[in-house]
């Protein structure tokens, strides 16, 4: 527990940090690229298309009558918009993700390594397609778990427990992958996994519920339209940022743990021959 506290801490230090604030302006560039394109360019068919699809069920037409008899007319105008925003969440959450872990996690691994074990050997135990087809297919499993639970989200409280628990599972796996890929062979890096699973998915769930408050950004955004742009980029450089802590915070436990666990399997070596003559005899053998 120790451990886990000190690289938190060290972490939140690290998010300050000029390069990884410059680092962080990458990720965010592309993914805020992507999403206004497709906005620009598809947002209102996407609306106009739901809102014909939602008008043809009973049940809606219903909902959104019975919310208009209540004076919530205002949330039936943004009732399609704000579906789309929660479909495109878990989308730009796996995007960021996946920039983060292509294009900042080996960075910050470096500069981790750089300024706390600059004496860690780098055993190269995964090379970087072996990453990337790591983190694609725990992001599809993830995927896969999400669409598995939707129904569950119904009931009130596994809708805030079950998604930021399929997050942080797929943090930690990524992650915890990512930040020993260079420094551990693949028999060190199964082991450490293995022996810290716990604590890994521990961190992997905090970020997870770190993930869910750029969030709440995205539904201002759909909410305050004439912010909506603004909003976008604040919530997209928000889950880029919490994945920098989440890798900067994998990255001091982990390299952290390799480095007691190596020392934990060295040898105790024995003193020296002539160290050994050295040393005081004992009265029985001056007897």
């Amino acid at each position: 527990m120790k451990e886990l506290v000190d690289a938190f801490w060290r972490a939140a230090a690290y998010c300050l940090h000029p390069r990884v604030i410059l680092w962080s302006v990458l990720p965010l560039l592309i993914a805020v690229g992507a999403v206004l394109g497709l906005g620009w360019f598809y947002w209102e068919s996407a609306v106009d298309v739901l809102r014909g699809a939602l008008d043809q069920w009973d049940a809606i037409k219903t909902f959104k009558q019975w919310l208009r008899g209540l004076g919530a007319g205002a949330f039936v105008s943004v009732f399609e918009p704000l579906i789309i925003v929660a479909l495109a969440v878990p989308v730009i959450v796996v995007a960021s993700l996946l920039l983060v872990a292509l294009l900042m996690t080996p960075a910050i691994v470096r500069l981790v390594a750089a300024r706390r074990f600059a004496h860690l050997q780098r055993k190269q135990g995964a090379s970087w397609w072996r990453a990337a087809a790591w983190s694609l297919g725990c992001t599809l499993a993830a995927l896969l778990l999400l669409i598995l639970s939707v129904p569950l989200w119904l009931v009130p409280p596994l809708v805030l427990v079950l998604p930021p628990m399929i997050w942080g599972w797929l943090t930690y796996k990524v992650m915890s992958f990512d930040v020993l890929a260079e420094h551990a062979s693949n028999a060190e890096r199964v082991q450490l996994m293995r022996e810290h699973r716990w604590p890994l998915l521990a961190m992997g769930v905090v970020c997870g519920y770190l993930g869910a408050a750029p969030a709440l950004v995205w539904a201002a955004s759909a909410l305050i339209v004439l912010l909506a742009p603004v909003l976008i980029v604040v919530s997209i450089w928000l889950y880029t940022l919490v994945f920098a802590f989440s890798a900067l915070w994998f990255a001091h436990y982990a390299l952290a743990a390799l480095q007691a666990q190596r020392a934990a399997a060295l040898p105790t070596a024995a003193p020296p021959a002539d160290v050994i003559e050295l040393l005081p005899a004992t009265p029985k053998a001056l007897s």
